[in-house]
């Protein structure tokens, strides 16, 4: 079964301007109900690009099954709410998405779930009547991400956090993760400062902090392109091994910070099987096979501590995984 890209060409490769477009479901196998489901994002980051793989993946394994994957126009919970009303009204068997301000968004997502099956992935709604979540327990990520922190400032300081918006649950749950770890340390974070996925924001953020802040000792980078951007800003202001980086994800210019210790380090996710196991479950679930959810209503994709020590090994299967030399 094939996967029906919902981006064009260019869109593949920027993650932006994204139009949505269904897979033909006109090839199903006898006596299978065809599915169409769809894979929702939160913001255009590159990280979605390995998602995208996973969702592939599982399109092609399943029989009778088309997906939609979806970029909103707007990294909001209004630019999501219109996609979801969008795929809704399209018919959709089943939507997988991450939510960007689950306080203000179960009223939908509650809505949503009257009229297709609900799963959150990479950032959940636990409040709501989403039917599983698929993901990183966030919290115990953030834990990895304060012993790392801890690692770095062996004798404590002062320590900015940058983030997308804390309001996701995801960068909440990484937030107290870091905070538990690092309780009893000298370690003293001052801030979090957030950016709403603005990359250009993302990068002043962390240069504003650098001046206004000479002593700063730390800086940690909750969402993938906040690694790049602190690094960016670091770089600028001659810093480098000066202000220790902990962050998120495996972006390009991350791995190789992380390589040439630039960056202490990251913690990674596998958004391969993000979407990958929230495609094939859903469609489990929707076949008649309710074992796919437990009891927690969680599946928990572990996570990585990927340090010098790892990342010409990690950096190797992730090109590996996404068919680079």
């Amino acid at each position: 079964m094939k996967l029906l890209l919902t981006v064009t060409a260019l869109c593949a490769l920027t993650l932006a301007g994204c139009n949505k477009q269904s897979a033909d479901t006109s090839a199903a196998a006898p006596g299978v109900k065809p599915l169409h489901l769809a894979f929702v994002t939160n913001n255009a980051a590159n990280f979605w690009v390995i998602a995208h793989k996973g969702a592939d993946q599982a399109a092609k394994d399943l029989d009778s099954v088309s997906v939609d994957f979806v970029i909103p126009p707007q990294p909001s919970a209004g630019g999501q709410k219109s996609v979801i009303d969008d795929l809704l009204a399209k018919g959709v068997d089943g939507i997988a998405m991450s939510v960007i301000d689950p306080a203000n968004q179960v009223q939908m997502i509650n809505d949503a779930a009257k009229q297709a099956l609900i799963f959150t992935q990479d950032s959940d709604a636990p409040d709501s009547d989403r039917t599983c979540y698929v993901g990183t327990d966030n919290r115990a990520a953030g834990r990895q991400a304060g012993e790392m922190l801890k690692q770095a400032l062996p004798n404590g300081g002062k320590v900015m956090v940058f983030v997308g918006n804390i309001d996701a649950q995801n960068a909440k749950d990484r937030f107290e993760g870091i905070k538990d770890a690092i309780q009893g340390s000298s370690i003293q974070i001052l801030d979090v400062r957030t950016d709403n996925a603005d990359h250009i924001k993302a990068k002043s953020n962390a240069a504003d902090t650098l001046v206004t802040v000479p002593d700063i000792a730390g800086m940690v980078g909750l969402y993938n392109y906040n690694g790049p951007a602190i690094l960016s800003a670091v770089k600028d202001a001659g810093k480098l091994g000066q202000v220790k980086i902990v962050c998120f994800d495996e972006e390009e210019d991350t791995l190789a910070g992380v390589k040439d210790g630039s960056i202490y380090a990251t913690v990674v996710q596998q958004p391969f099987e993000f979407g990958r196991t929230a495609i094939t479950d859903m469609a489990k679930y929707i076949r008649g096979d309710k074992s796919v959810v437990p009891d927690s209503h969680k599946i928990i994709i572990p996570t990585l501590v990927i340090d010098k020590s790892k990342v010409d090994d990690f950096t190797a299967k992730l090109n590996a995984l996404l068919g680079k030399s």
